[in-house]
């Protein structure tokens, strides 16, 4: 069994990296596309960018790791739930629905690969005796 896990060939940090960049990007796309200049466009990126900093963090800091990514599952956690808001929206635009529909598939995608990645850690462990 190999030590490091990866979830669609990335590492679950360079995974929130990713993930946190891309809520960040259509954050800033969806303000500026937004016709109102809502700034509730933005709550995409509100959500990527704790993403993006726990990455980086749990690249940095090994010894640590689980921590963030633990922190990292309840952002996309988050981002999931806020994602399921559009359910009850009256009349949404097709820019909320696409910004909803981004924070539930990243925040899911997300959430698989961390869920896979902390079995894989409990097998490892299980498997060297610890």
């Amino acid at each position: 069994m190999s030590n490091e896990f990866r979830f669609l060939g990335q590492t679950i940090p360079n995974l929130a990296i990713i993930s946190g960049s891309i809520l960040i990007l259509w954050g800033i796309f969806s303000y500026l596309s937004s016709e109102t200049g809502s700034f509730t466009s933005l709550i995409p990126s509100f959500v990527g960018l704790p993403l993006l900093i726990l990455g980086n963090r749990s690249k940095k800091d090994k010894s640590n790791k689980h921590h963030y990514m633990h922190a990292s599952m309840i952002i996309a956690l988050f981002s999931v739930i806020g994602g399921l808001r559009i359910l009850t929206a009256e009349d949404p635009t097709n820019l909320m629905i696409a910004s909803h529909l981004i924070l539930i598939v990243v925040g899911t995608i997300f959430m698989v690969g961390g869920i896979l990645s902390f079995r894989h850690a409990r097998k490892l462990r299980e498997s060297l005796g610890e």
